[in-house]
């Protein structure tokens, strides 16, 4: 079965992407349930099982069963391209009660005890959700959300310079066997469900980690958004930054020559001192060198300052 969504070219003109904490942190509720569903992420589940003692998650295990549908609020779709999930929590808070109540009880077969106790009173059950959600992010997932982070910013620099080079054919062509784009509609092979897709008001493209290699799409009453499965997930729990040719360290300096070789993908200040392993003033500092010798070059995209190396970087990388 598959979902047919028209877009217009309304539609189309206001495409954007968008990361959400939010959206990793609850998809990695299945993770921890189905391991062997995701085994590429077992490093990261054999760090965090130890830290879930005296957290209950029962509430949550409801409304995020292992497969099929999950109760919508608590994953709003990003309203900014950068949300923090300090923001996103506290929409997740803001739900309104008789649409949470609605949502949950589509999940009552699962456990009905705990769905009912929830739906009772769905105002006091957002509160109790809300709560878990930030203990868990707190215990599990925010020591590590820099590295999924860096992830998710590359694949969307990637997945931007697509969209510039060969528009939305390009795009979507990329996201993955279950989306295709005809050129007026958007198909997505899903379980057969019922949505009502954009009309004029776009479509928010989010990259995933942990609900990697699927794809998920919400509609109204929500913003339409389609979460597709990050590019390179095989590298995120690679442990380090990549290493430095010693001549190259040599000449330009160890710092500097893992940094320029890591902007074979172009990247942000924060999300090279995620993986460099070095503070955001370091690599500042060390771009501006870089940028200053020819060999990388800043571009703003949006709000964002990108880094990229030059054809004279790409030469001294060894890569031309």
């Amino acid at each position: 079965m598959s979902i047919a969504w028209r877009l217009s070219p309304e539609d189309v003109a206001r495409l954007r992407f968008a990361f959400s904490p939010m959206w990793e942190l609850v998809a990695s509720l299945r993770t921890l349930r189905a391991p062997s569903r995701q085994s590429i992420h077992l490093p990261w589940i054999k760090a965090v099982r130890p830290r879930l003692d005296g957290l209950d998650l029962a509430e949550l295990f409801a409304l995020v069963p292992p497969a099929g549908y999950l109760a919508d609020f608590i994953t709003p779709p990003p309203d900014t391209p950068l949300p923090d999930f300090a923001s996103e929590l506290h929409r997740v808070r803001r739900s309104d009660p008789e649409r949470v109540r609605h949502e949950a009880a589509r999940l009552r077969a699962g456990a009905p005890e705990v769905i009912d106790r929830f739906i009772a009173d769905p105002e006091a059950g957002v509160a109790r959700v809300a709560d878990t959600l930030e203990a868990y992010w707190e215990r599990c997932f925010a020591e590590f959300w820099p590295r999924v982070y860096g992830l998710l910013e590359r694949d969307v620099l990637r997945r931007s310079r697509e969209l510039a080079q060969g528009g939305a054919h390009a795009l979507f062509a990329g996201l993955g066997p279950e989306v295709r784009w005809t050129g007026e509609h958007l198909l997505i092979e899903r379980p057969s469900c019922v949505l009502d897709g954009p009309h004029g008001d776009g479509l928010v493209l989010v990259p995933s980690a942990f609900y990697w290699p699927s794809v998920a799409v919400m509609s109204a009453p929500y913003q339409p958004m389609l979460v597709y499965p990050v590019q390179g997930v095989g590298t995120l729990w690679v442990q380090g930054p990549p290493p430095a040719p010693d001549a190259l360290a040599a000449l330009i300096g160890r710092s500097r020559a893992r940094i320029l070789l890591a902007l074979a993908e172009p990247a942000t200040t924060s999300a090279l001192a995620a993986r460099m392993e070095l503070t955001p003033g370091a690599v500042s500092q060390h771009l501006s060198v870089l940028s200053g010798g020819g060999l990388a070059v800043g571009m703003r995209l949006g709000k964002q300052v990108v880094y990229r190396r030059t054809p004279a970087g790409d030469m001294l990388a060894g890569t031309r």
